[in-house]
């Protein structure tokens, strides 16, 4: 119980410098290249709170064991979606949609007790997944694809890994509040995505 804790308070470490990092966006560029690009570019606002509620939703609404299949599901459609980006496939209205998927992922945090297939959650997840990749792929700096890949999918699953933690610590810990308290994550992370919004 007490490593777990100092994990949640190490990763909520994380996730703060994460949010700093945020300020300056994920899509406007970083100067950087390969592996040090891809690591850096998830840690744009949207992409961060959309990946921390993926992993925190997994614990929540899935079955006991299977939180990782919606940290997979995002990975692999990210995958996905940056190649389709890396290639000049866009979609209009990226940044918008980008935007409101973090909307919807704390829609899903606040809906996470309700009894729904977690096949919908996942294709939702897997959905806004290709989305961000699409950012992703798009940014790919000249020094080529697979570096960089390995950098934002390194990221991704650090911030994954974070979600989970912070799910995992609200259970135990907290286990009377917990669904408040992923309740008000979730309006915190719809009222994020709605901020993100109004600045496009």
């Amino acid at each position: 119980m007490k490593l777990l804790s100092s994990q949640f308070f190490r990763n909520g470490g994380v996730a703060t410098l994460a949010l700093i990092a945020g300020v300056a966006q994920a899509h406007t560029g970083h100067g950087t290249s390969g592996l040090t690009a891809g690591m850096v570019h998830p840690f744009g606002l949207d992409h961060l709170l959309a990946m921390v509620a993926v992993g925190v939703w997994s614990v929540s609404a899935l079955p006991s064991g299977k939180a990782w299949w919606g940290p997979a599901a995002f990975m692999i459609a990210l995958v996905f979606g940056a190649t389709m980006g890396a290639v000049g496939m866009t979609v209009p209205y990226l940044e918008v949609m980008i935007s409101l998927s973090v909307v919807l992922f704390g829609v899903m945090l606040i809906a996470s007790r309700a009894q729904w297939p977690a096949s919908v959650g996942l294709a939702i997840i897997a959905a806004a997944a290709s989305l961000h990749g699409l950012a992703h792929g798009a940014e790919m700096p000249d020094s080529g694809f697979s570096a960089y890949a390995i950098g934002f999918l390194l990221t991704t699953a650090a911030l994954h890994l974070s979600g989970v933690t912070a799910g995992l610590s609200i259970r135990h810990h907290f286990s009377r509040q917990a669904p408040w308290l992923i309740k008000v994550l979730g309006l915190g992370c719809s009222g994020a995505g709605l901020y993100l919004v109004s600045q496009l």
